[in-house]
């Protein structure tokens, strides 16, 4: 199990995640990260179900009508 410290930054309160953990996140200054609400608590991941979802909308879209996007894509 891993801590992380909730500390204040200005008028808000921040958390502080150990390098290990950011390393693991592939994550830097900058980044953002997703708190994911799981049965047991949340999830913290770099990675954006939201989006993802939505990419994966999109390419069954582009493939159900790959021949209506050619059509408008060559002329």
């Amino acid at each position: 199990m891993i801590q992380a410290k909730i500390t204040t930054i200005g008028n808000s309160l921040g958390l502080v995640l150990p390098k290990e953990v950011l390393a693991k996140l592939h994550a830097q200054k900058g980044d953002v990260l997703y708190l994911c609400e799981a049965p047991d608590g949340y999830t913290l991941t770099a990675y954006n179900t939201e989006f993802v979802n939505q990419m994966s909308m999109a390419e069954e879209i582009m493939h159900d009508d790959k021949d209506i996007l050619k059509v408008l894509a060559d002329s």
